[in-house]
């Protein structure tokens, strides 16, 4: 057997996270775990990874105790973790950022240097394995988002690990680097490694996985082997019921709608060419396309993020393109970004605290948190970064609905999130959108768009390729369009 956990527990503050919670996994097999956000498994990773120690329970690792008093103690006992939230420095290179406490060494006049020549050539290698055309020397600053989990892939492939852990690995991936990836983890089942895989692409837990575990609020719900597993059952474990319709129905919108956001002719260097949309009061306006199709850069030149080059931003009639930020934000513009621990949220301070970032002088900030369903022992006290990835980023959009938004940007509402917290974010998305806020709705996930939208813009190479209306949506036809 090469990894037993035997009856785990784990507090905070006296909150339960993990209650008597025992796994195994063994060589060239691979463990999928799902849950809802809260559920538990990032604390039993951060356990097994030696982030956390247990309060009761035990671990054993290839017939001896495992009990890592921190990361590197873990990882020295060949355990590789490929984290949700990506742990690397930016200004450092992909390298330095792979070698970061164990660069290759030569002796030069008796004295140990940093051998450069090795870590470049060790690192071509590992990109190789990656399949991530860069040069070891390019700043991890000026990689896509996707780019960057893929270099934490390859440090995770740096040590010859036994056990390699898969935290929501595939949330800022294309298409083709998520099959990348698979055939990644199907390499390391090969040669023996053992991988624990977790996700809320459910799909994806049943094609890799040759038994899945499923926690509920901290306790095993259901375990057994993969086929024994439809999605709806996986589904119905994590959140105790069935979930119902996903999506929420929504009524057509009226052909009179009044247009609220106009983009006319944003031009951008190298970046957007002669974008032009509407967006309508009570809309829902999805864009799908390919990374690096510009449909964050569009969201965050409308935001006032990034400059323009040509181009006019209205705002219910009146032009915006020369208004900072906070003068947007005044007007009415709001703009939930794609990565909420680098951009949203101020991951020491409490829920509250962030609540208040947008409208600091406002009321009513426990209303919205109970609005957005966020789940945490202590509303004011408890630091953000102790929450799960979807009770944080229900915080991140929680803080726009402190005063209610004219116009919602939205860019991956629902990467890292659960099937459950999922289903609650769409409500919020309806609910805003029949009170007449238009919501501009940017998504990698072609199910959410056509869930959720009224209509759906593909962007390609910086331009809109296409506009589809909801009687016309078809998943292939989308696809082709973006490509």
């Amino acid at each position: 057997m090469s990894l037993l956990l035997d009856r785990i527990s784990k507090s905070f503050s006296g909150v339960p996270v993990l209650r008597q919670v025992s796994l195994t996994v063994a060589p060239g097999e691979v463990l999928g775990i799902a849950g809802e956000n809260g559920a538990g498994k990032s604390t039993l990773m951060n356990i097994l990874g030696g982030v956390f120690a247990p309060d009761t329970g035990g671990m054993m690792l290839e017939d001896r105790v495992y009990a890592p008093r921190d990361p590197s103690e873990a990882a020295a006992r060949g355990v590789s973790f490929v984290h949700q939230e990506l742990n690397l420095f930016p200004n450092l290179t992909i390298a330095e950022n792979l070698f970061l406490t164990d660069f290759p060494r030569r002796q030069v006049l008796g004295l140990p240097l940093i051998d450069r020549r090795a870590a470049a050539q060790n690192a071509r290698r590992l990109l190789d394995a990656v399949e991530l055309p860069l040069s070891p020397d390019t700043p991890v600053e000026r990689l896509s988002q996707g780019e960057r989990q893929l270099v934490e892939v390859a440090k995770a492939l740096h040590r010859d690990a036994r056990i390699v852990i898969f935290d929501e690995p595939t949330t800022s991936l294309t298409a083709n680097e998520s099959a990348r990836l698979f055939g990644i983890i199907e390499r390391l089942q090969a040669r023996g490694a053992a991988v624990i895989y977790i996700s809320h692409a459910l799909a994806d837990v049943r094609r890799l996985a040759s038994r899945i575990l499923i926690l509920r609020d901290g306790e095993v719900a259901a375990t057994g082997p993969a086929a024994e597993f439809t999605e709806e059952r996986m589904i119905s474990s994590m959140v105790g019921r069935p979930i119902g319709q996903l999506y929420p129905k929504r009524r057509p919108l009226p052909s009179d709608a009044a247009p609220l956001l106009e983009a006319c002719g944003l031009t951008h260097r190298d970046v957007l060419e002669d974008v032009t949309f509407t967006l309508h009061a009570g809309e829902v306006l999805g864009i799908a396309g390919l990374m690096g199709s510009g449909r964050s850069e569009c969201a965050r030149i409308l935001f006032g993020l990034d400059p323009c080059d040509h181009g006019q931003i209205l705002l219910s009639g009146a032009p915006i393109q020369r208004l900072s930020p906070r003068e947007r934000i005044r007007r009415g513009l709001a703009f939930l970004t794609e990565n909420r621990r680098d951009d949203g949220l101020l991951m020491p301070a409490g829920v509250l605290a962030n609540l208040a970032l947008v409208e600091p002088r406002s009321g009513g900030l426990e209303s919205v948190a109970a609005r957005v369903g966020v789940r945490c022992a202590n509303l004011d006290r408890q630091p953000v970064r102790q929450l799960s990835g979807g009770n944080q980023q229900k915080v991140a959009l929680g803080k726009w609905l402190v005063s209610p938004p004219r116009v919602l940007l939205l860019d991956e509402p629902t990467r890292g999130i659960d099937v459950g917290a999922r289903a609650e974010i769409y409500r919020i998305i309806a609910a805003l959108a029949e009170t007449g806020v238009g919501i501009l709705l940017i998504s990698s996930e072609i199910e959410e768009l056509t869930g959720m939208c009224d209509r759906i813009l593909v962007m390609r190479r910086g331009e809109i390729a296409g506009s589809i209306a909801r009687p016309d949506f078809d998943r292939e036809h989308i696809l082709r369009v973006a490509l």
